[in-house]
């Protein structure tokens, strides 16, 4: 659906050239739910304006459904546009107009009648759970109702892409769990192919199929959702999957264990099953786990016992399958994976 090859953007910030995104090449498959993840300032929201050339690449090759967009006239780059739609951080929304107004916005851009722009507004209200609310202004909307009505307005021109640029940053997490709900429903029920911007791997973890991990303008790694969860192979993967962020930055203190859970019943009780199992002690150095759809996702690292404990430990997480790491700071970090 979207292919990058070998694309390059960089800015002149006074007398010095900044690349912000660097010979980057990329598949983007159709019905696919595509993350971008990276620390801020990686390029990543570079890079997702690239494909629909709000930035023009440097240097490379863009193309969409087969198509060079960077060959294309000024008539058919505005076609090939509204094909794209895009949601942002801020929303964006018009303070002036309704909900419905704002959603019908770009379909009066189009030419598309009045009558017809509310009909297709109503639908979409509908779709985001917002048909109560076509009268009021974003003022009186609250984070959530505003990135869904931004969402609506995305879709207003039937879009077969939708870009998605930290869609999420500025939203509680009970809401950011709600919204990424409608995006996964979204491509679900319409088909519409997602690229999701972000700098939070739990916000992959419950919406994407595939991600790429970005750092400095390149991409280190790009591999299913799932695999760069139990084997990050980048330090960059391996600080985005890390529990706290702040110590991700440094090299691990304590020799540990990191247990992955990708999937595993959340009713299972795993770790109490595995002292009870293995009657190793076991200090919790840190956890992230949460429930998605009745599964456990998530992280829990444990201090490294002594080595008779640690082969009962491996020997109980091969046998249930569950993926681990071990991490030693005077070490490379080893991976096991599930089976």
């Amino acid at each position: 659906m979207i292919k990058l090859e070998k694309v390059t953007k960089t800015f002149k910030v006074k007398e010095n050239t900044v690349t912000a995104v660097d010979n980057v090449s990329l598949n983007i498959n159709k019905g696919e739910i595509f993350g971008i993840i990276g620390f801020s300032g990686a390029g990543k929201s570079t890079l997702v304006r690239c494909m629909n050339l709000l930035e023009i690449p440097t240097s490379g090759s863009v193309y969409f459904d087969g198509n060079d967009l960077l060959k294309a006239s000024n008539k058919e780059l505005r076609a090939y546009r509204r094909k794209i739609g895009m949601i942002f951080q801020q929303f964006n929304l018009l303070e002036q107009r309704t909900v419905i107004g704002n959603i019908c916005y770009p379909l009066e851009l189009e030419g598309v009648s009045r009558k017809a722009a509310k009909e297709r507004a109503r639908e979409l209200l509908k779709v985001v759970d917002l048909a109560d609310k076509e009268k009021a202004y974003p003022s009186q909307l609250s984070g959530g109702q505003k990135q869904r009505v931004a969402i609506a307005r995305a879709l207003a021109t039937k879009p077969e892409v939708l870009l998605c640029d930290e869609a999420t940053s500025a939203l509680d997490p009970i809401t950011t769990k709600g919204v990424l709900s409608l995006i996964k429903k979204i491509n679900k029920e319409l088909g519409v192919t997602i690229v999701v911007i972000t700098h939070e791997m739990r916000v992959v973890e419950q919406i994407c199929d595939r991600v790429a991990i970005m750092n400095r303008g390149v991409v280190e790694e790009v591999d299913y959702v799932k695999n760069v969860f139990l084997n990050p192979k980048s330090e960059t993967s391996r600080r985005l999957v890390s529990a706290d962020e702040e110590k991700s930055h440094a090299e691990p203190t304590k020799a540990s264990i990191r247990i992955v859970f990708d999937g595993i019943s959340s009713s299972a009780p795993i770790f109490a099953d595995l002292i009870l199992k293995t009657n190793v002690k076991l200090n919790i150095l840190g956890a992230n786990t949460e429930d998605i759809g009745g599964s456990a996702y998530g992280q829990l690292w444990i201090e490294r016992p002594d080595e008779e404990s640690v082969r009962i430990i491996k020997n109980y997480l091969e046998e249930k399958k569950i993926g681990y790491e071990e991490i030693n700071p005077k070490k490379k970090k080893r991976i096991r994976k599930r089976r």
